[in-house]
């Protein structure tokens, strides 16, 4: 068996390219200050808008509840058939592509919830959902 009779080096670590990448850092933040306070100092006037409209998106769906009695909600506050077909109308102004989902109760008539539909389209929802419950059978085959 061979015995080593001279010490390995020990290996150095080069920092010379991460010096080099910490200089680069530091001149590309600093150049990029300065291009942002030459920004600031431009004299330019901003024009200005009535109504900037919307920048959010559209909600999924409006929610109408009618309930037995004949009472009606539009996303959890009472509203009479006048007040929905305007609020709807207000909505569908900013979100052309809104959806209406309407939720009536079993026991309620169905006129009621007829006139619902119909506000929705004088208000000019034209993508408009009735929501049901399935009922579960016991014979499932």
């Amino acid at each position: 068996m061979p015995i080593k009779t001279h010490i390995d080096e020990q290996p150095s670590l080069n920092l010379t390219p991460m010096i080099d990448i910490v200089f680069l850092l530091i001149i590309f933040f600093m150049v990029g200050t300065k291009f942002s306070e030459i920004e600031r100092k431009i004299g330019l006037e901003l024009p200005s808008v009535n109504d900037p409209g919307t920048l959010s998106a559209a909600p999924e769906k409006k929610l109408v509840n009618v309930y037995h009695d004949g009472r009606i909600e539009l996303d959890r506050s009472p509203v009479n058939l006048e007040q929905l077909t305007q609020g709807l109308a207000g909505a569908r102004r900013e979100y052309p592509k809104l959806g209406v989902l309407v939720r009536g109760d079993a026991e309620s008539k169905y006129q009621n919830v007829a006139s619902v539909l119909n506000a929705c389209r004088q208000a000019g929802i034209s993508k408009m959902a009735v929501s049901v419950k399935l009922e579960h059978t016991a014979r499932l085959k």
